[in-house]
């Protein structure tokens, strides 16, 4: 849960730093944070895949 947690939090530094004016800085927030969402669901749909082929004890 921690990279979808940093994923929230560039996005809000993305939103305030494109409200203060900072355009550069804002689409690199942006761009780091779209890369953190989709390494986060790349990580939860193979960890979904592996946890569903274990037996349940």
């Amino acid at each position: 849960m921690d990279l979808l947690r940093w994923t929230v939090v560039f996005l809000i530094l993305a939103l305030l730093a494109g409200l203060l004016g900072f355009t550069g800085i804002s689409s690199d927030f942006a761009y780091i944070g779209k890369i953190l969402f989709f390494i986060f669901v790349i990580l939860f749909v193979i960890s979904l895949i592996f946890k569903r082929g274990q037996p349940k004890l």
